[in-house]
C-alpha cells in the first residue's frame, strides 16, 4: 500500500463511526457536515475493502473487520498524538543538568532567582552557568552539545538554531548616592569625574567615547574591569561614574545608588535566548528556558 496517498484524517473520522456505530453522531462529534461523514465512510469502506457499517434492526452494526480494527485504529491515533503533542513530562521527576552560557546576567538572577524558581518547579535538575567566551563560542558549544542554552545579543541565526528576545535593555549613568555629581547633573558634570569602563580586553576606548569625540569632548578612565557585575561595589566606594545596564545594577528602589539617563543618547540592544535544534526535544532545557524567560520578562526594579 502506498502510504502516501492515504488521508490520515479518514482514520480519526474511522475512530469516531466506529464508537458511535452512526454516521450522524459521529459527524457531530468529529465537526463535520453529515454529508462529508457519510462520504469519508465511503472512502474508508474502499480504504479497508470492507463495509465496516452495516444496517441492522434499527441501527448501524459494526463488521466484523470494523470491531477488529476498532482497537488498532484507537492505538494509533494515539501514538500520533503522543509522537505530535506529546505530554509535558512530571518536572518533579525530572533527571539531569541543563548548562547555560551566558553573557553578564541581572544580578537578582545570578543571586539565586532562577535557581529558586527551579528548586520549585524541578528539584532534581542540576543548572550549570557556564563561562563567557563570546557569542561565536557560545553558538558553537550549542552545535557541539557542550551546553543546551545560551543568553547574549546574537545576530540572525541559521536554521539550526531558535533565538528568541527575552528584553530590551537601556543604559543609565549610576553613581553612588551622594555623589558629587549627582546635584544638578548634566554633561559637564558627568566629564568632571572619573569612569568606570567594562572590557573583557582590557581597552580604555568604546562606542561612548567614539560619540564624545564628535562633540569634542572627552571622558578620564579612572578603571577598566572586564565585568559588569564588578562595578556596583566600585561606584560605592569612590566617586567613580559608569554607565551600565539597567539590570546590572541590584533591584529595588531606594537603594545605595543614583540612576540617571546619560546626558548623550545612548542605544540599547536586545537580549536573546538562543538554543539549538536538538535541545528542542529536551524536556529539562525547555522547562529552564522557559524559568529564564518568566524571570527576565520582569520589568527591571521590580
Amino acid at each position: 500500500m502506498n502510504l502516501r496517498a492515504v488521508d490520515l484524517n479518514l482514520l480519526v473520522m474511522l475512530d469516531a463511526l466506529l464508537d458511535e456505530a452512526h454516521v450522524s453522531r459521529a459527524a457531530e462529534r468529529i465537526g463535520l457536515s453529515q454529508p462529508a461523514a457519510s462520504s469519508a465512510l465511503d472512502r474508508c469502506r474502499h480504504l479497508f475493502g470492507d463495509r465496516l457499517l452495516e444496517r441492522g434492526r434499527g441501527r448501524m452494526r459494526l463488521t466484523p473487520k470494523a470491531q477488529a480494527l476498532q482497537q488498532p485504529i484507537r492505538d494509533l491515533l494515539a501514538g500520533m498524538t503522543a509522537l505530535l503533542d506529546p505530554p509535558e513530562p512530571d518536572l518533579a521527576t525530572l533527571h539531569g543538568t541543563v548548562r547555560v552560557v551566558t553573557a553578564e546576567l541581572p544580578p537578582a538572577l545570578l543571586a539565586g532567582g532562577l535557581y529558586q524558581d527551579l528548586a520549585r518547579t524541578a528539584p532534581r535538575l542540576t543548572l550549570a552557568l557556564m563561562p563567557w567566551r563570546g557569542a561565536s563560542e557560545a553558538l558553537e558549544a550549542l552545535a557541539r552539545g557542550d551546553a543546551d542554552l545560551a543568553i547574549s545579543v546574537f545576530p540572525e541565526l541559521d536554521k539550526d538554531f531558535t533565538r528568541r528576545e527575552l528584553l530590551r535593555e537601556h543604559y543609565v549613568v549610576a553613581m553612588r548616592k551622594g555623589h558629587p555629581a549627582a546635584a544638578g547633573f548634566d554633561l559637564e558634570r558627568w566629564l568632571a569625574y572619573p569612569h568606570i569602563l567594562v572590557s573583557g580586553r582590557g581597552e580604555t576606548y568604546g562606542a561612548l567615547d567614539e560619540a564624545l569625540s564628535v562633540h569634542g569632548r572627552k571622558r578620564h578612565i579612572g578603571l577598566v574591569v572586564p565585568s559588569f557585575l564588578s562595578v556596583p561595589p566600585l561606584l560605592l566606594s569612590s566617586d567613580l561614574i559608569a554607565l551600565l545596564p539597567s539590570r546590572t545594577l541590584p533591584p529595588g528602589e531606594g537603594g545605595p545608588f543614583v540612576t540617571l539617563a546619560p546626558p548623550l543618547p545612548v542605544s540599547g540592544f536586545p537580549l536573546h535566548l538562543a538554543w539549538h535544534r536538538r535541545s528542542e526535544g529536551d524536556a529539562a532545557a525547555r522547562h529552564v528556558a522557559r524559568l529564564i524567560e518568566a524571570r527576565l520578562a520582569t520589568p527591571a526594579g521590580a
